[in-house]
């Protein structure tokens, strides 16, 4: 069977290899696998991804299906191997041979201390896409430092363009995820090379900054020091999160055309005549007096009347809404964002989400819930060659 290269699983055929833990480099393989990849997870005997462990859930924890795990890992296979084991290093020799891909995310140096390198390992298949992703690059003064969501967040200046008084990381591990889809988006790009074979060094600090370009632009380009504004979008006024009568909302009047429709539709047309609000410039330096005029008004009717009333005179404006009330709105819950999973381990469906795209009016998708922990680790086995006393023996051994 060919590449399906127009349909919804374009990397069908296509195997990865996923040594990663946490988050980063699962939800990289978790989206190779939506889109048709088969995504073997190698995880160490008897724990296993971390991510097995944590979540809202302690009683899911307990059987080493952790909520943070069910989020990236449905549509994988599971194998252990003891990395460290002299049977553990040979079978994962035998799958990079049988491999496309092989993603990683430990700390620089540590497959090169497991004789695991890149180096080593494309002997064994010198096609193998080996992407690792670390904190800080492969190299550099910081390449070994401890490298979680938030180290990296306070490390690139998101904190300090966050919030208000004080640096304030982004509500969900933002690096983690952007690091995971930049590793995503240059492993697809290397699956097109002719030939094969690549190392690429996914740094989160720079996939992280690279996100950032208005801001990191301001600075190098306009010497502008980015700094931290709130709900307020710098670039304009009357822009960003407006208090209304029973809740906030978003209001987005970027355009001159849409400032002076804005002042119509609240009455108050004076403003346009007022000095500190004649230029986009005024508004922005005065953009908290601004901000007090329009809310007397807003705050004389609920959020959803103003969302409709701006939105049909062109004014872009939006709710402010939390994750349940998202999730349960139509605009998400009627266009299968949302897939749900039966695994045999649990005793409970569980709803996780897919992916952020249709290809030919088709979202991507897997069919099979996140494994237990070495689920697969007999059948792939002996799919490599291995006999029942070969894997008898690495049992007993505690090579898987």
């Amino acid at each position: 069977m060919g590449i399906d290269r127009t349909g919804a699983n374009p990397l069908q055929n296509i195997r990865v290899l996923d040594l990663t833990n946490v988050l980063a480099g699962p939800f990289a393989c978790h989206q190779l696998a939506h889109l048709g990849a088969e995504v073997i997870k190698v995880e160490t005997p008897g724990r296993g991804d971390l991510a097995r462990n944590l979540g809202a859930s302690p009683e899911l924890s307990a059987q080493n299906m952790g909520i943070s795990f069910l989020a990236q890992n449905a549509g994988k296979k599971s194998i252990t191997l003891n990395l460290k084991h002299p049977f553990g290093k040979e079978a994962l020799k035998r799958l990079v041979k049988t491999a496309d891909v092989l993603v990683e995310n430990f700390r620089p140096g540590v497959m090169a201390r497991l004789d695991l390198s890149y180096d080593t390992l494309r002997e064994t298949n010198p096609a193998l896409i080996y992407c690792a992703i670390s904190g800080f690059g492969q190299d550099g003064p910081m390449a070994k430092q401890p490298a979680y969501d938030q180290i990296i967040q306070g490390a690139s200046g998101v904190m300090s363009i966050t919030g208000h008084d004080m640096p304030t990381r982004v509500g969900y591990p933002l690096s983690d995820t952007i690091g995971g889809l930049t590793a995503a988006m240059a492993i697809t790009a290397a699956l097109n090379a002719n030939p094969r074979g690549s190392f690429i060094d996914v740094s989160m600090l720079e996939s992280t900054l690279a996100t950032m370009g208005w801001v990191v632009s301001n600075h190098l380009i306009g010497g502008a020091t980015p700094e931290a504004h709130g709900n307020e979008n710098p670039t304009s006024a009357p822009s960003g999160t407006f208090q209304a009568l029973d809740a906030p909302l978003n209001i987005a009047a970027n355009k001159d055309e849409q400032w002076v429709a804005l002042t119509s539709l609240l009455g108050r047309s004076d403003l346009l005549t007022d000095a500190r609000f004649t230029t986009r410039e005024d508004r922005k330096a005065n953009r908290h007096a601004l901000r007090a005029e329009i809310e007397t008004v807003l705050t004389r009717e609920p959020a959803a009347h103003w969302v409709e009333a701006l939105n049909a005179k062109g004014i872009p404006a939006g709710p402010v809404l939390t994750v349940p009330e998202i999730l349960a709105h139509p605009q998400v819950a009627d266009r299968g964002l949302i897939a749900r999973f039966d695994p045999p381990s649990l005793d409970q469906p569980i709803d996780v989400v897919t992916t952020g795209f249709r290809m030919n009016d088709t979202r991507p998708t897997v069919e099979t819930p996140p494994p237990a922990l070495g689920q697969d680790t007999h059948d792939i086995l002996q799919e490599l060659g291995y006999c029942e006393e070969d894997i008898q023996r690495m049992t007993e051994e505690r090579a898987i």
